[in-house]
């Protein structure tokens, strides 16, 4: 099964979610996003997702030099994204869980 319409779909909810504890900018996020299991994800997406976001209202940026590059811009959950995490969460466990139990296969 091709998981790139699967992805298109929760990416909000993954980009929202690996910034629940940690703040980062973008190279480091989508880093995460692969080491988690999403290693289909590409650059851009990302990208294009966190400024989706941050046009939302669900994240915040800040920018922090580096001595060894460019400048890194930052992004954090605010309250907002905060509220749009676990909503998301929960609207994703209950889909979730209705698909396990239709795929479940019968003994």
């Amino acid at each position: 099964m091709d998981t790139t319409q699967l992805l298109k779909g929760v990416l909000d909810l993954a980009v929202l979610a690996v910034l629940r504890d940690d703040d980062g900018y973008g190279y480091d996020i989508l880093r995460r996003l692969r080491t988690a299991g999403l290693t289909e994800i590409g650059d851009a997406s990302v990208y294009g997702t966190l400024r989706r976001l941050f046009a939302a209202g669900y994240l915040t940026t800040y920018v922090v030099p580096s001595e060894e590059g460019p400048h890194r811009k930052y992004y954090a959950l605010n309250p907002a994204g905060r509220t749009q995490l676990k909503q998301g969460g929960d609207v994703w466990r209950e889909f979730a869980s209705t698909m396990n139990t239709l795929l479940r296969e019968r003994a």
